[in-house]
């Protein structure tokens, strides 16, 4: 795997991509984040421009798996993509700081990360306005696969799925997909005969997120304090 760039978002990446053991190799053009790398982590690091295709050449990258860039300059980015394409690295993965860049990505191929900072803004923001929510992940415009607990006293506790959809407690645009409970060593995968129990964190997916009248079926009404 190469890892373009050593700064806020490449540095925990290299930590994350290194601790398994994975064979990482690091382009950072900047001295003293690249002696930090070096020293910092299990992985050969090059001081030099990723936007050259020499350097790319010297990283390995005809027999890498992946090239991630993590700089805080799209053109850089996108420059670093097109050349990791003559390399024909199967996976191409790239941070997008300006929306307005993203379909230029997309064209050439490249799996997209959007601005890291809008992502973490947006899901502080969540947690604040929508506490029932544990964790989330945006599909499409306005669909949602989150995870939620179902309350004691929530109108959907000790009922099976035959039940919920019998008498209509869920719209027929939301799905339970996976069921987490304490007494249980993995995730339950849910039928129609699956009882949903207060405590249970439920993975659920819907076409148009967790609005406040979704997750008041769960048995949480703070959301509508917010």
């Amino acid at each position: 795997m190469i890892i373009v760039g050593a700064g806020n978002i490449g540095t925990p990446l290299i930590d994350t991509a290194t601790r398994p053991g994975n064979e990482v190799v690091v382009i950072e053009r900047d001295p003293r984040k690249a002696d930090e790398a070096a020293s910092g982590f299990d992985c050969m690091v090059l001081n030099a421009d990723a936007t050259v295709k020499e350097t790319l050449d010297d990283a390995g990258a005809g027999g890498a798996d992946a090239i991630i860039s993590t700089t805080d300059q799209d053109a850089t980015n996108v420059m670093v993509c097109l050349l990791a394409t003559e390399f024909d690295i199967p996976t191409v993965t790239s941070v997008v700081h300006n929306a307005e860049h993203m379909d230029l990505f997309r064209q050439i191929g490249v799996n997209t990360i959007e601005n890291p900072q809008q992502l973490i803004a947006g899901h502080l923001y969540r947690a604040v306005a929508r506490p029932a929510i544990v964790d989330y992940m945006r599909v499409g415009d306005e669909a949602e696969v989150f995870e939620i607990t179902v309350m004691e006293g929530a109108r959907i506790a000790g009922k099976t799925l035959t039940n919920v959809g019998t008498e209509n407690l869920l719209p027929d645009d939301v799905l339970i997909v996976a069921i987490d409970r304490d007494d249980e060593d993995e995730p339950l995968t849910p039928r129609g005969d699956t009882r949903i129990e207060a405590n249970d964190l439920l993975t659920v997916y819907s076409a148009r997120g967790a609005e406040p009248e979704l997750t008041d079926i769960f048995g949480h009404f703070e959301d509508r304090t917010v």
